[in-house]
């Protein structure tokens, strides 16, 4: 597959250290077509890889820049040695945000098969240690990345050597008897009326899998700098139908610590 080097960097506003971002096209394994944004360390490696996976507002802001988050863990992860993919499931399928959506277009279901397919293409090139590949998603991006868990694919030389899932949604999953078939940890703020921990919390003790809840920590605690908020959403714990999101310092800390821990085991 053809790889489109475009280095972006200022024109997605990567925070310091700036990283630089090439364009690559991959398939899902559901025969879409997808783009997706590569950075790595310098030099030629083989390097370590994490697969990151966006959640329902999508990569990019309103202005077009990649998320805080995003960039914020692939920053840190380049710095640490890993190479970083983030596909992007929704603009090649036209779709902009799913967040509001209660009847919603693409499932996490639907989007495992592009996280298998993103593996795929990593497993291809000469700069990537093909054994060590890891996959993270946060929220919508989480619950995929707990569906990819579940699959037999995810287990052995092709699959994922460490599956992590920030505040993923896990009653659809319960309810049908999910088991992690690759090392799997859920890490999940115990405050969140978005997609509630108690869930998570049950699946991973049904499932063979971790399962690390901080205090008083809502949806997106893990963002750089987000001021705690309400917003609308397709789903909620409340009966206003709110939901809240935001930085928790120490539960940001202690989950950058968790999460590089378990993948430099990978």
């Amino acid at each position: 597959m053809r790889l489109l080097r475009s280095l972006v960097a200022l024109v997605l506003g990567i925070a310091a250290p700036a990283q630089a971002l090439e364009q690559v096209a991959f398939s899902s394994r559901d025969g879409t077509m997808l783009s997706g944004w590569l950075s790595r360390p310098e030099g030629l490696g083989p390097f370590p890889a994490v697969i990151m996976l966006h959640g329902c507002a999508g990569l990019w802001t309103g202005s077009g820049q990649l998320s805080a988050r995003e960039t914020d863990w692939t920053a840190r992860l380049v710095g640490a040695g890993y190479a970083v993919l983030l596909p992007d499931s929704f603009r090649p399928r036209g779709v902009s945000a799913l967040c509001n959506d209660r009847i919603r277009s693409l499932m996490p279901a639907d989007r495992a098969q592009d996280a298998f397919g993103a593996r795929d293409w990593l497993a291809q090139q000469p700069f990537i240690a093909s054994e060590r590949v890891g996959l993270i998603g946060w929220s919508n991006g989480g619950s995929t990345a707990l569906e990819v868990a579940g699959e037999t694919a995810a287990a052995g030389a092709g699959g994922f050597r460490a599956v992590i899932a920030f505040y993923p949604a896990c009653r659809l999953l319960l309810k049908r008897g999910w088991i992690a078939r690759a090392p799997t940890t859920i890490l999940h703020g115990l405050a969140d009326d978005w997609t509630p921990a108690a869930p998570c919390q049950r699946l991973a003790s049904k499932g063979s899998a971790q399962f690390v809840g901080y205090p008083e920590a809502y949806h997106g605690f893990d963002h750089p700098n987000l001021p705690l908020r309400e917003r609308k959403a397709g789903y909620s714990e409340r009966a206003d139908g709110l939901v809240t999101l935001g930085t928790q310092a120490d539960a940001r800390a202690q989950a950058i610590a968790a999460t590089m821990a378990i993948l430099q085991g990978m």
